[in-house]
């Protein structure tokens, strides 16, 4: 089996924070059974196991939720030590953390260094755009706690990113937020489009992404970051490092940009297991960890046609011109229905986008290349 890519839910969709746009809220919504507590370590156990020892090369374990840290510390320490114990081959293991922040203490920091974990913590730009939608239980404001977090991180040297949700506020004042960016030294970032409920009409809630926001809002950050790249002081911001890439010939590593989805195994808190965090749903269950293991997993991701339904590119997508770096981007994106079936919801925007520095980023990989 080649190398394996596994998201653990520890906490189902629990949480502390209560942000608008949440998707896996709406998501858990939509399941016969919403919640699914917190994981047991038999069943945390079976997760590492299952997924350690078939791995080729390098396993890649990465817990998310909800908000993964309400399980508590014991239970990723033995997590880590699963791991070691089930590492027979001396494989490559890489663990990562996606966070709010709100739980983080120094000893969680202690353990996160220690154990090399790459650490992802969310962060909606500057405070005003941040709290919009980003709210704890009792509705209050949260950014100037995740601040801390963050300041926590760097006195004890954690690895972390920047995790930022691109939604109307965000999107409207990408100029304002790249700059404060800067100006705090976070070097790692990664801008995600939001997304608006599945089934849904787009566009209609307050935080909605529209395809022109979304235009803009990439060649606004990418017009800013050029500006340091020339003056060789850039960020990494995933998504430009993997169109650079593309055009570079190197497959990119974020789904959304190859074009065609894959199979990650999400496992939700009671075992259940899903091909996609966008499609822990019901009609998309593959199984148990419990009592399947990943080839059986992975067949029955096939039978269902997860992977080949990616495809659908419509003929639009087929006679563009940008179609070898847009790829489609995320199948939860896309259409399902009517004439553009399979076209991407923020097609105009990417093409906005592509228009306008789509030749630059060709021209940056040829000077790589030289």
């Amino acid at each position: 089996m080649p190398p394996v890519s596994v998201l653990i839910k520890p906490a189902s969709g629990s949480c502390n924070m209560r942000c608008d746009y949440c998707f896996y809220c709406d998501e858990a919504k939509k399941r016969r059974q919403a919640a699914c507590g917190m994981m047991t370590e038999e069943t945390l156990k079976n997760a590492v196991r299952r997924c350690v020892i078939p791995a080729q090369g390098s396993c890649a374990i990465a817990f998310q939720g909800g908000e993964p840290t309400l399980r508590g510390l014991p239970f990723f320490e033995k997590a880590v030590a699963y791991a070691r114990h089930f590492n027979r081959d001396g494989i490559r293991i890489d663990f990562a953390l996606q966070t709010n922040g709100y739980e983080i203490t120094e000893d969680w920091c202690r353990f996160l260094a220690e154990n090399r974990f790459l650490v992802g913590v969310s962060v909606d730009g500057v405070q005003e755009t941040h709290d919009r939608f980003r709210r704890g239980q009792d509705g209050g404001p949260t950014y100037q706690r995740v601040l801390e977090t963050i300041g926590l991180f760097d006195r004890h040297r954690v690895d972390y990113n920047i995790l930022t949700v691109v939604h109307r506020e965000t999107a409207g004042n990408i100029r304002a937020i790249y700059r404060d960016y800067r100006k705090r030294g976070w070097k790692y970032l990664q801008f995600i489009a939001c997304l608006d409920p599945l089934g849904e009409e787009r566009g209609k809630r307050p935080y909605s992404l529209t395809p022109e926001a979304w235009g803009q809002f990439l060649h606004e950050l990418f017009g800013l970051w050029y500006e340091d790249y020339l003056r060789g002081d850039a960020p990494f911001i995933r998504q430009f490092e993997n169109y650079i890439g593309i055009c570079l010939g190197i497959a990119p590593e974020a789904c959304e940009q190859r074009g065609a989805c894959g199979v990650q195994y999400v496992i939700e808190a009671d075992g259940s297991v899903y091909p996609c965090d966008f499609y822990a749903l019901d009609e998309w269950k593959l199984g148990n960890i419990n009592q399947d293991r990943l080839p059986q997993l992975q067949e029955r991701a096939d039978a269902l046609g997860f992977r080949a339904r990616s495809g659908n590119h419509p003929l639009k997508c087929r006679a563009c011109k940008w179609l070898f770096l847009c790829r489609g981007g995320c199948f939860r994106s896309r259409l399902e229905t009517g004439g553009d079936a399979g076209l991407n919801y923020f097609c105009e925007g990417y093409r906005m986008f592509f228009d306008r520095w789509g030749d630059t980023m060709m021209e940056i990989a040829r000077q790589l290349r030289r």
